[in-house]
């Protein structure tokens, strides 16, 4: 909020109206210090006594007995011995955060743990002659600690190695894990993606183990340590006691890099660290250490490699033979686990290539006398800069005139934000269990594409404390089919899986760990079914299409278009999907009441299609079925349709039971079931000018839909309706494919299909402009859409302020001179490119589906005067709730503290539309407009028989005199509607428009990129609530930035979802942040077909974020360049690392080949 408060003047998107000028009696200080209370320190909260850990066991000998497991806590290193040499197996843990994950997630078991935190052997710092000795318990942060009291107080040059060391940490993990993770569990998980052991492992660090009957002895980590995947040399009955890591040598050098798909809190892709020992005042290598991981089953030493320079100088003329070594020694089978093949082996000769300079740097440094590093290399070793990101937002601030209680157009905090903060907003599976409550777990399938054969759930229901199985049996047919539009999905797959993950049955026991339990403990027997479609391609070539001839939008006479162009141009774009990773997973209770009636509290978006299809499957009537939610912690359409999946069971369950019974998806289950933002493939042809004004355009759309309908059909509309973006095309022809894949059936995602289809058109215009060589800015520019315009599926274009979004994104961003800054940087940095671009987006507002642009509401007045509001929005994050609080707050004329709302509710607002296509304030708020009219306008007499009474007193007066103080409310979107098989009518109520430029920087050796600023101007209208709006620009902006850079779904060959936590997915990090981020939105900007003039702005600024995909590929081009390759090259999204790094064509790259054609790890889709 302080930087809605306080902004550079300067700067300011108003200009002379900014509010440092035009108002001057607006407080622009964040706060009056002479408002604080004076300080009292016996006034500060207590810790509560009973909370208070007791230190009293600290120093005992524990034992936890369990029925699986037996849990050990020896305080002394002899009964560890003994422990360890009775349990030669037992794992040994301190911050369980790898046996943990074996459990939870892989579903390991070990009969015997042995905590070794508290043993003091174990937990010793101390400082040696040689080097320093830490502890095998010791935590990664008291490490860290105690590497840099040395680094402080040593000489660079006998602290080298524990530079490396600190630096790795910081990009090992997250801080709360390092607090707890121990160094020695590190070496002996024997990850094969360890960030330390290949540092370790050039170091050749001492490890002292000690066993009962064998004692002491200390081993060198050298390439004989390291056995097999996760194996060692130390014996089963050994335990670590501490490592020993030495100082540097005056002549020692150490660097050691590590490449992931994030830069901050992800694993390893790969690592390297190179250990150089020169000859005294020479750059003759004397020994070598260069070790890798990610490379094989275990951490390894290039030995090869390694022996090939002793004796050579070090400098450019060793480059040439030791990358072709390790292009021999470091190979990789193309189905090697983890996939990214050539981009690995890439790695292994960049990250060599950024070590040697960085020593050749040093040495120069040290050794004036040798020579230094070619200018033109330096930046290789060059880092990126992070500092704390900066940010702006600008905003119209409200007249003087307006009512103090009037917050429209406001910037008020969200209405549930501090409960959120503190923890106290309640979630659905926050709500306290019911007196018999069950738990329901899912069966799913394991296979893609298979017939089920047999299902034995002997041993789970056999269970102690499993309740009932259930599956598809149990309900009839007519009742089992289920969907949003086309019943084509089963609530139990019955005789066919057509996707892994599918639902097979439900076990219900008496809580959560039993339940998932028994669930995998049924076995399902299957008949492996072919083809198993799982791309695009694959569905293309099987002719797997849900509509067999495709959809289409033709305007004007397209082939007659194509013969009077200039040029035309050919291509293809791939667009993948996207994970909507809310922070809530699916989650539903049932309640079973009297008269057969259900309650259903619900993680959903769609209370009244879930209402609609739990009455179909219970076959009562839908009047029985009330489902409501207080809020969602996120939704982003994934809980449009695909909440089903965990109600349907759960009410089915609690019915069949006359139980309570609630399922909460686990991350892993919620991942592999729900589906995704659908992948797309862009097939197109475009004719244009000389001038490069496009003239006509024809485009074959394919979805990958995976294994149902769901929302597929809506979704593929969307996307043709936004194929021209913001671009004025005379002729269009598009033809949409839904491919029908063995995938989980993907769904809603923010933005619907309008993101796939824009980033088609900002593709197909840089197509053009690569061609003609021209700057695609001002290609773009005489394209865009003006006032007055018709779009392919013919709607005029009213109040359409591209242009001046685009006018003043380019002012805002400062474009010109940072182009000829980015042009300059580029012409003096080899290996390290900027790009910058800018991006417009347009999009349609309304459901494409009539019939759902409705919305209701309910508004009760008590008689204290205080308000009950309830509408059919759901709050998902987004500040609808706040919104339509504002809303009602300026009809009734009365403070927003005194309205509430509670809920959404089936029982309060009927047959709501799902809060979805960003239609959630426009409907909703129209809709409280017409309840609240109608209760002010039932209460005028009074006020105006007495003008000078205050709300309690007409409300008090209202009640005695018999007036309703209860209104529904009630908005249907006029002068909509349209035909697709006619290409007429209106398809949307208006539309919100906006730009956005952006700047990045990349590293052209490992394909790393940062965001250096982002400058956004959206037109919202006259916005309801500026800080609520400019969060959602912001929001909506990272989430598309994860989409195009970062977030990528991956599968098995056989259609196994690898993608199923955040370890193998990534979003943005805090690190991911724009370093500088600004938002302004469009003054005097209007609306005058939604609620007070303002805009929708969920879905909108999502497609922004393309700019910093097509920022990356401008960075590319220009690292192409110096590789004399120009033009136009296909560059798929998302713009992840391994892709930014092999569109990075150089001599490294062209080393390692096309790989050995096995049959690779993984696909994506």
């Amino acid at each position: 909020m302080s930087k809605l408060k306080n902004h550079e003047e300067k700067l300011c998107a108003l200009g002379n109206a900014c509010c440092k000028k035009a108002f001057t009696s607006e407080p622009t200080a964040l706060f009056d210090s002479k408002e604080f209370t004076p300080y009292d320190s016996s006034q500060e909260p207590i810790f509560p006594p009973s909370l208070q850990l007791s230190s009293n066991l600290d120093d005992e000998y524990l034992i936890i007995s369990g029925k699986e497991v037996t849990w050990y806590r020896p305080t002394q290193l002899k009964k560890l011995l003994i422990l360890k040499n009775q349990y030669p197996n037992a794992k040994i843990i301190v911050g369980n955060t790898e046996v943990g994950v074996e459990v939870k997630i892989k579903h390991l078991m070990y009969p015997v743990l042995i905590q070794s935190t508290a043993i003091k052997e174990l937990k010793i710092i101390e400082e040696m002659n040689d080097g320093i000795k830490i502890g095998a318990s010791v935590t990664l942060v008291e490490m860290e600690s105690a590497l840099r009291h040395q680094i402080s107080t040593k000489h660079e040059s006998r602290t080298r190695i524990f530079g490396s060391i600190v630096k790795m940490l910081h990009w090992f993990a997250g801080h709360q894990i390092r607090n707890v993770a121990a160094v020695g569990g590190n070496i002996m998980t024997g990850s094969p993606i360890s960030d330390l052991n290949p540092i370790f492992l050039a170091v050749g660090i001492k490890l002292n183990l000690c066993s009962l009957n064998n004692g002491h002895r200390s081993v060198i980590m050298d390439n004989t340590f390291f056995l097999g995947y996760r194996r060692n040399i130390v014996a089963p009955d050994e335990v670590l006691l501490s490592i020993e890591v030495p100082f540097n040598t005056p002549n020692q050098y150490f660097v050691s890099y590590k490449q992931s798909k994030r830069r901050d809190d992800d694993i390893t892709i790969v690592n390297m660290a190179m250990n150089v020992f020169f000859k005294p005042n020479t750059n003759i290598v004397q020994k070598i250490n260069l070790t890798f991981g990610g490379m094989a089953p275990i951490t390894v030493l290039a030995k090869k490699t390694c022996e090939s320079l002793v004796g050579k100088n070090w400098d450019e003329s060793i480059l040439e033979a030791v990358t072709n070594n390790l292009v021999a020694e470091l190979t990789l089978p193309g189905n090697a686990p983890g996939g990214m093949i050539l981009y690995r082996r890439s790695l292994t000769l960049s990250l060599f290539f950024k070590g040697f300079i960085s020593i050749w740097k040093k040495l120069h440094k040290d050794i004036p006398n040798i020579a230094p590093v070619l200018k033109e290399l330096e930046s290789a070793s060059d880092g990126f800069h992070y500092l704390p990101p900066k940010s702006s937002q600008y905003y119209q601030m409200v007249s003087k005139d307006q009512s103090s209680i009037d917050l429209i157009g406001r910037p008020l905090i969200h209405a549930s934000a501090f409960k959120q903060a503190s923890g106290e907003a309640i979630y659905c599976d926050d709500i306290p269990r019911i007196t018999g409550e069950l738990y329901l777990a899912l069966v799913l399938s394991t296979r893609a594409h298979a017939r089920i054969t047999g299902i034995d759930n002997s041993k789970a229901v056999a269970l102690d404390g499993v309740v009932a199985y259930f599956d598809a049996k149990d309900i009839p047919e007519h009742r089992r089919f289920v969907g949003p539009i086309i019943k084509d999905e089963e609530v139990f797959v019955s005789e066919k899986v057509t996707c892994h993950g599918q639902v097979i049955a439900a076990i219900v026991a008496v809580d959560q760990v039993t339940a998932q339990k028994a669930a995998r403990m049924v076995k399902i027997d299957y008949e492996e079914l072919q083809p198993v479609l799982l791309t695009i391609e694959d569905a293309i070539e099987a002719k797997s299409f849900l509509e067999k001839d495709g959809r289409s939008i033709t305007k004007g006479n397209v082939d007659e278009a194509f013969t009077n162009v200039d040029h035309i141009l050919e291509g293809e774009i791939r667009m993948g999907g996207q994970e909507h990773f809310y922070l809530e997973t699916q989650c539903s209770i049932a309640i079973p009441k009297e008269e057969h009636e259900m309650e259903i509290i619900a993680s959903t978006q769609d209370l009244a299609e879930m209402q609609r299809l739990i009455a179909h499957v219970l076959d009562i009537p839908i009047n029985r079925v009330t489902v409501r939610t207080k809020r969602l912690g996120g939704g982003f359409g994934g809980k449009e349709s695909r909440s089903m999946l965990a109600a349907l069971p759960v009410a089915f369950a609690a019915h069949s039971l006359q139980k309570p019974v609630r399922c909460m998806l686990d991350r892993d289950e919620d991942m592999m079931i729900t589906g995704t933002r659908h992948p797309f493939l862009f097939k197109y042809k475009v004719g244009f000018s000389n001038e490069g004004l496009i003239k006509v355009l024809e485009v074959y759309v394919y979805a990958n839909v995976g294994c149902s309908w769901d929302l597929s059909g809506p979704a593929i509309s969307r996307t043709m309706a936004h194929i021209e973006n913001a671009y004025r095309i005379p002729a269009i022809r598009v033809i949409g494919y839904l491919c029908k894949t063995n995938l989980p059936s993907n769904t809603a995602f923010r933005g619907f299909g309008g993101p796939q289809g824009m980033f088609c058109a900002e593709t197909i215009i840089r197509h053009i402009a690569d061609y003609l060589d021209r700057d695609v800015v001002q290609l773009s520019e005489i394209n865009l859409y003006k006032e007055g315009d018709i779009t392919h599926y013919n709607q005029k274009l009213e109040n359409c302020t591209m242009q001046r979004c685009w006018i003043e994104c380019l002012a805002f961003s400062n474009y010109e001179q940072r182009l000829a800054a980015v042009q300059k940087f580029n012409s003096e940095n080899r290996y390290k490119k900027k790009g910058i671009t800018v991006i417009p987006t347009k999009f349609g507002i309304a459901f494409e589906t009539l019939f759902l642009n409705q919305g209701g509401a309910l508004v009760h007045i008590y008689t204290d005067g205080s308000v009950l509001l309830t509408h059919g929005g759901i709050e998902m994050g987004q500040g609808v709730h706040t919104k339509m609080i504002q809303v009602a707050s300026r009809i009734l004329k009365v403070h927003p503290d005194k309205i509430l709302i509670t809920e959404t509710a089936t029982d309060k607002v009927p047959n709501a539309t799902a809060t979805a296509a960003s239609t959630g304030s426009d409907l909703n708020g129209m809709a409280i407009m017409d309840a609240c009219n109608k209760i002010m306008k039932r209460i005028k007499y009074i006020i105006d028989a007495n003008p000078e009474g205050t709300w309690e007193s007409w409300i008090e007066k209202a009640y005695f005199d018999r007036v309703s103080l209860s209104a529904t409310g009630f908005y249907r979107t006029p002068d909509i509607g349209y035909d697709f098989a006619t290409n007429s009518g209106t398809l949307y109520d208006y539309f919100t428009y906006g730009v956005a430029c952006s700047e990045v920087i990349i590293d052209s050796l490992t394909g790393d990129h940062q965001v250096l600023r982002t400058d956004i101007v959206m037109d919202l209208g006259e916005s309801l609530n500026p800080a609520i709006d400019i969060g959602q620009v912001e929001g909506g902006f990272i989430q598309g930035y994860g989409l195009f850079t970062m977030e990528e779904m991956i599968y098995s060959p056989t259609g196994i979802v690898y993608s199923r936590g955040p370890g193998v997915y990534k979003i943005p990090g805090f690190a991911d942040i724009p370093q500088e981020f600004n938002v302004s939105l469009l003054k005097g900007s209007s609306n005058p077909r939604a609620v007070y003039s303002s805009k929708a702005i969920g879905e909108p600024p999502l497609f922004l974020s393309s700019s910093i995909f097509f920022a990356i590929k401008n960075a590319i081009k220009a690292a192409r360049k110096d590789m004399n390759l120009h033009g136009y090259f296909r560059f798929d999204s998302p713009a992840t690392a391994a892709r930014i790094r092999m569109a990075c064509t150089d001599d490294f790259t062209k080393k390692i080949g096309d790989g050995d054609g096995k049959k690779p790890w993984n696909i994506t889709p």
